[in-house]
């Protein structure tokens, strides 16, 4: 009985082996975004749709929180996706696409960031803020407001879109140790502004 079961299980072993294996391989993102690229290259508008649905909602968030502005966000990520297809010929690696097109939107943020800053000062009565957390958001934009385009952007990508020192960096276009030496300033300007804004709060 013990020798039948023993080459029963051999049998088994034998048909196991002998039956191709087909494993099931997880879907990779990037690769598929590839394939919607190359698609896209190829004039196809479906391909366009799915690649802007993929990254809207994440370019308009980031926009927003940079440029402090929703409406003038939507704008800009529309603006980065018409720059990214017009010069998709740029793109060496279709599956960085996501990258790309990320990249060309905070540059069009530190873009309009420096017109800003360049522009004199508005000084309009604002309504008087009901509730704490309305008056902390708009005293974080007074604050960052006052810090210049590169150090905002490095706040702003570091501490609101949660991203790591490397994807900042790949971003921005420099190097980890600039984002280092960025994000410490930053920190440390913010903090500096941000103790004279609430001073100024309480003396009225």
């Amino acid at each position: 009985m013990l020798e039948w079961r023993h080459l029963q299980g051999e049998k088994v072993k034998e048909y196991q082996a002998s039956v191709p294996f087909e494993s099931v391989e997880a879907v990779d993102p990037k690769a598929e975004e590839a394939q919607l690229v190359l698609r896209t290259r190829q004039g196809d508008q479906n391909a366009l749709r799915e690649l802007v649905n993929r990254h809207r909602v994440r370019l308009i968030r980031t926009a927003a929180n940079v440029l402090r502005d929703p409406m003038e966000a939507e704008d800009v990520a529309q603006e980065a996706f018409l720059k990214a297809f017009r010069e998709l010929h740029r793109l060496r690696d279709d599956r960085a696409f996501a990258s790309f097109v990320y990249r060309i939107c905070v540059r069009l943020c530190v873009d309009r960031l420096r017109v800003k800053r360049a522009e004199p000062a508005e000084l309009e009565p604002r309504q008087e803020a009901q509730g704490g957390s309305i008056e902390t958001r708009m005293l974080v934009e007074k604050v960052l407001n006052q810090l210049p385009p590169d150090l905002r952007l490095t706040l702003v990508l570091r501490e609101m879109e949660q991203m790591s020192y490397e994807e900042v960096a790949e971003t921005m276009g420099v190097p980890v140790g600039t984002v280092r030496s960025r994000l410490h300033t930053a920190r440390e300007r913010f903090r500096a502004l941000w103790n004279i804004a609430t001073r100024e709060g309480e003396s009225y």
